[in-house]
């Protein structure tokens, strides 16, 4: 039987503010606020001090399981989610083999189920002909379209595979949003460059803005609810501002806090698809989340080995690890004096679970789902290699002192990660649950102007 936890005196975080209460945990749900003095549970946590987020919901990982599981896998990604305060993540379809049958999903949901500390969703991979399968999956949370930045079948650039997506399929779509054409013909032009600066010109904004553009308007037309990925420029910001209220935005960690000035630091360490752009764009982006135009913040995280990020340019592969530090690098910008505890819940919980219907998250609810962590915000720790729990064991960020950090994250009411004397504790008994979407979402994500 599941134990009950009574988590006393902690600052309860809401996107409506904070408040001063004890939160009781029971069989997997929160099951009171404001808990009276006299209640009684199985593991009583004095939490004065600390602040009780509900916990990270990730749109956006590469877990790299099945196939390419000597960058990453489960057992150790959904360490290094708990570890930073991630409860829940939601997984793209660019696997060994790609996520593109409802088969291949089962599959991939079998394999979560035996390893995952945390609670996990997938993406269905969109492919220029397998539109019957968009239309019959039901255990995914919605349609990714690479439009650009992909290889194989994962590429959809035909405009009428594109039109059929929008306007046939019934679950949600997100895309990546870089022009294919675009970029080929930049490739080409900077063909004699082999420094990784020039990653930033050959994926430059042009070929963000021209996708984005065309993502929103398959939107707008078909009343298709759509979600832009990890939006990179200030170009883009418009566009979003004009689009259709069923259009939502997100933008990634590395996208705010790195430039093309950090090439200069960390190399291809920070060689990214949509690539860092320029200052000018962190500035736009930060002000798009502050005014409400952007909603979300998702990590991207999409590890590679050091030794394959060193090879040279071009052929160093695009991504890094961010799971792990995530909410940590949030934290430390409330303490600047950035931002707020409420607005980073919003960007960071509530509306990931808004977007992608999963009704029992994101929120301190009675009777919402008990994924939550515990935070220190005067906790100050250096960012790692050597204590990263990504299976590749490095991060763009090593060298950063960060102040604000989890220090407890429970999956299901289930305390999976806890931080003792400095050092992380892991209960590798627990696994988390395959999401729950809601089931009106056929209904719900279909518009008309």
């Amino acid at each position: 039987m599941q134990r009950s936890t009574l988590i006393k005196n902690a600052m309860v975080v809401t996107p409506a503010g904070e408040t001063q209460m004890s939160v009781l945990l029971r069989a997997g749900k929160i099951g009171a606020l404001d808990a009276a003095a006299h209640t009684t549970a199985d593991a009583v946590i004095d939490a004065r001090g600390l602040h009780l987020l509900p916990g990270v919901i990730d749109d956006q990982v590469h877990f790299r399981e099945p196939g390419l599981t000597h960058k990453e896998d489960f057992a150790h990604a959904t360490r290094a989610a708990a570890k930073g305060g991630v409860t829940s993540f939601l997984e793209m379809p660019n696997t060994v083999p790609t996520t593109t049958t409802c088969e291949r999903l089962s599959q991939k949901l079998e394999l979560a189920s035996r390893s995952c500390l945390v609670n996990y969703g997938f993406y269905m991979g969109a492919t220029c002909d397998n539109i019957e399968e968009l239309k019959r999956a039901t255990r995914t949370c919605g349609i990714k379209i690479f439009i650009g930045s992909s290889t194989g079948d994962l590429l959809v650039d035909d405009q009428a595979a594109l039109e059929r997506i929008f306007a046939e399929t019934t679950l949600p779509i997100c895309a990546h949003c870089e022009d294919e054409a675009t970029v080929r013909a930049n490739q080409a032009r900077l063909s004699n460059r082999t420094d990784v600066a020039a990653h930033s010109e050959v994926r430059d904004h042009k070929a963000a803005l021209i996708a984005t553009r065309r993502a929103i308007d398959l939107a707008r037309r078909h009343g298709h609810q759509f979600h832009v990925l990890h939006v990179s420029t200030a170009d883009e910001i418009p566009e979003i501002k004009a689009a259709p209220p069923w259009v939502t935005a997100e933008v990634c960690l590395h996208h705010l806090f790195f430039n093309v000035d950090d090439y200069a630091r960390l190399g291809s360490l920070v060689k990214m698809n949509p690539s860092i752009k320029h200052k000018r764009d962190n500035e736009a982006l930060w002000a798009a989340l502050l005014d409400g135009t952007i909603t979300v913040i998702a990590t991207d995280h999409a590890p590679h080995t050091l030794e394959e990020k060193a090879q040279p340019y071009p052929a160093c592969p695009s991504g890094l690890p961010a799971v792990e530090n995530s909410l940590a690098l949030m934290l430390d910008q409330v303490n600047a004096g950035r931002c707020t505890l409420s607005q980073v819940v919003k960007w960071m919980s509530a509306e990931p679970a808004r977007i992608w219907y999963l009704p029992n998250k994101g929120r301190i609810e009675v009777g919402a789902d008990a994924d939550l962590v515990l935070v220190d915000m005067q906790l100050s720790q250096t960012i790692e290699n050597a204590r990263q729990e990504t299976k590749t064991r490095w991060s763009p960020w090593a060298g950063t002192t960060l102040r604000g950090w989890p220090v407890r994250t429970y999956v299901n009411g289930q305390e999976v990660f806890r931080l003792v004397d400095g050092q992380p504790k892991f209960d590798l008994s627990v696994r988390g649950q395959e999401l729950s979407f809601d089931e009106r979402r056929p209904s719900l994500c279909r518009y008309t102007s």
